[in-house]
């Protein structure tokens, strides 16, 4: 059990979840075998794209646009201090209609050099905006586990067991930058001219490459925490809940988990088994989404449908289910299908 459990947490990332944006770059950087001086160039104009973005969406006052603005910023260098994500996730916090999206962005307004994210004000803030969301408490239990509070994180690990749902929020982010992208046209040098789907590719390529750098619990910490929930009865029936909510959870990654803590915890052979399988699905729906990602570079319809996705809001996976639906791609992998090994 606690061999199955490690595993999980070592690979799960790797053999499952490789990022779908990130996936889809690499497969269209092989594809078009492009220069590198050309790729460069043209990074450094996506970049010059961004911070132009950042501008025009800096002085509005809404929280939307505002967090929009502040995930654009986010991975940019040497912003003016206004346009900075520091300022910008501070404003959307105080802005009309900032919700806890808005707080579990600014998770990441910390100093990872000085070993202080997640940002603790953000989290206090989560903990009483949401509390019935197992996610927020998994942050928790990462953080008390990492002081070495591990009476508290065993007090966290029962309310994520007792909460409503899960949520990352990677649709609101999503949407926040979906419904942003389009305020500039880019620039004919920020996309590849060999590509069909042009800008609104590149659009669609920047709106989900920077939504999958979403902040998220370290799952492996809660494996870690149910390894030995075998001997522990009170830890295994936790272990065992929280896994039925992260089954319905908002993203990939935490429906995983979830399905792994019913194959490895569950007593019966068939629960074992029917999670197993549906693991197997995960895996399929995620890889065939990559895939279409990387489509929607050749494909302007495709890029355009996997935008106004986006803009509609809803959760990873309530986005990622639509589109393969929309594509008449099944939901359930073919029999023989396997997924692929990592590496």
């Amino acid at each position: 059990m606690m061999r199955g459990l490690r595993c999980f947490a070592l690979t799960c990332v790797l053999s499952l979840l490789v990022t779908p944006a990130f996936a889809a770059k690499a497969a269209a950087g092989m594809e078009h075998n492009e220069p590198s001086k050309t790729a460069k160039a043209r990074d450094k104009a996506q970049l010059a794209f961004q911070r132009d973005l950042v501008s025009v969406l800096a002085p509005r006052a809404d929280a939307l646009p505002l967090l929009g603005a502040a995930l654009l910023a986010r991975p940019l260098f040497n912003q003016p201090p206004s346009n900075s994500f520091h300022v910008l996730i501070g404003r959307a916090a105080q802005a009309d209609g900032a919700d806890a999206a808005i707080s579990w962005v600014r998770l990441a307004d910390c100093d990872a050099k000085a070993d202080a994210c997640p940002n603790t004000a953000a989290l206090d803030q989560l903990l009483a905006q949401a509390p019935d969301n197992a996610a927020v408490w998994l942050l928790k239990l990462g953080a008390d586990a990492r002081n070495m509070k591990q009476g508290d994180a065993r007090e966290d690990l029962g309310k994520a067991a007792n909460a409503k749902l899960y949520d990352d929020y990677t649709g609101a982010s999503l949407k926040a930058l979906a419904s942003s992208i389009g305020v500039l046209p880019p620039a004919a040098d920020t996309f590849d001219p060999a590509s069909k789907a042009g800008a609104v590719g590149m659009q669609a390529m920047l709106v989900y490459g920077i939504a999958s750098t979403q902040p998220q619990p370290t799952l492996q910490v809660i494996a870690k925490l149910c390894e030995n929930a075998a001997e522990d009865a009170s830890i295994k029936a936790d272990c065992l809940k929280l896994g039925k909510t992260l089954e319905w959870g908002s993203s990939p990654l935490a429906r995983s988990l979830g399905l792994h803590l019913r194959e490895v915890l569950a007593g019966e052979p068939a629960q074992q088994q029917e999670a197993k399988d549906a693991r197997r699905n995960l895996i399929w729906q995620v890889q065939s989404f990559s895939q279409l990602l990387a489509r929607a570079q050749d494909d302007p319809s495709l890029a355009q449908h996997l935008l106004a996705l986006a803009r509609n809001g809803g959760t990873e996976m309530s986005l990622l289910l639509a589109a393969l639906r929309d594509n008449n791609i099944p939901i359930d992998a073919p029999a023989n299908w396997q997924p692929r090994q990592p590496g």
